[in-house]
């Protein structure tokens, strides 16, 4: 991310990011340390290799001389000094200029995605008319504003749809192997305030800060801090029950998703109690409702943490046994996906597509 950044001009700025542990939390922190030790780049031919993320554990003392608002019950913490911020509308911008000037690449806006069919040698698919590949593969029925509905038939399916990526694959997917959807809302603060006096950098509480349901499902209320300074505390996570995902066309659906996006105050309360657990300081005159989003959950309430899971699908049995036609769908990719994407194309590319046979 930072080679891009340097590349092609995207503002960013490595400032590093604590995590903070309670006595009791130590361990987390400690957890968190160890791994990071641990990992290393794909390919290393010794076994004396510099780990690709180093991390520091802090006393107390040294914790508190970077962050001087912290709590006193704060007795650790992580030090990540490779964490970092960047513009995030300039890297996507970075993105689609690269796609715009590969050849043969095309960019198709306000478009959505209507159906998608396996496409299999067997017979032929009646929604691309006269059209018999020598392949399977997957057949994307596709509507633009004020155009009539198109097909394009591919070899290699990406899903990476977002929040619809595991409805998507869902809608190839037998009743009885359907992926269960779970969705929530998380909110952003501003603050503007005492408690915070020159802070310099991210800073993280431990998933156990406070004994509910939420542990391991959320990073908590952490301090974000943008390009501009501006501080923010967030996301909280706010679990959604929404309309039947599987209908379509349906606006009282459209609107149960468009409201999730407006910001208010319900959740300043709570995430003044969660903020003033490590930043006594903050108070709660100083938040304001900033933005918020929805994000893609694999396990229920209560279920706990869940990696990203990028999985593979065949449009048939004997496609699969030749390792040809494959549908890769990336799922549950929330936070910190937007850091990971160059690593899950790279992965996309480099350990699946060139392995198939394409």
């Amino acid at each position: 991310m930072y080679q891009r950044c340097k590349a092609y001009n995207i503002p960013c700025k490595q400032i590093g990011k604590l995590v903070v542990a309670r006595e009791n939390q130590r361990s987390y922190i400690e957890a968190l340390h160890s791994k990071s030790l641990s990992l290393k780049p794909p390919k290393y031919s010794t076994h004396d290799v510099t780990p690709i993320l180093s991390t520091k554990l802090l006393s107390k003392e040294e914790t508190r001389e970077m962050e001087p608002d912290l709590s006193e019950d704060i007795v650790a913490s992580l030090w990540c000094p490779m964490t970092g911020i960047v513009d995030s509308h300039a890297f996507m911008e970075s993105l689609e200029k690269d796609i715009q000037e590969s050849e043969g690449a095309e960019l198709v806006y306000a478009t959505k995605v209507v159906r998608v069919d396996a496409y299999k040698k067997s017979g032929k698919v009646d929604i691309v008319p006269d059209t018999e590949a020598a392949e399977e593969g997957w057949v994307v029925q596709a509507s633009s504003e004020g155009e009539e509905t198109f097909s394009v038939l591919a070899r290699n399916l990406i899903n990476a749809s977002g929040l619809g990526s595991t409805m998507v694959l869902n809608s190839i997917l037998p009743n009885e192997q359907r992926i269960p959807m779970y969705y929530a809302r998380g909110s952003y603060a501003s603050y503007h305030g005492p408690g915070l006096s020159n802070v310099n950098h991210l800073i993280y509480p431990c998933p156990q800060t406070r004994p509910n349901k939420h542990a391991l499902e959320s990073l908590g209320s952490h301090l974000t801090l943008d390009l501009h300074g501006k501080i923010r505390f967030g996301p909280d996570i706010e679990w959604l029950n929404p309309p039947n995902l599987e209908s379509t066309g349906n606006e009282e659906d459209g609107d149960f998703w468009m409201k999730q996006l407006i910001p208010d105050d319900s959740r300043l309360q709570e995430m003044h109690e969660a903020v003033t657990s490590y930043l006594p300081k903050v108070i709660l005159e100083g938040l304001q409702p900033d933005y918020c989003g929805v994000r893609t959950k694999l396990r229920p309430p209560g279920g706990g943490f869940h990696d990203f899971l990028i999985r593979k699908d065949y449009p048939s049995i004997e496609a699969e046994w030749n390792r040809s036609g494959a549908m890769i769908s990336m799922l549950g990719i929330e936070s910190p996906g937007l850091t990971a994407s160059l690593a899950i194309a790279e992965l996309v590319v480099e350990d699946i597509l060139k392995k198939e046979k394409i």
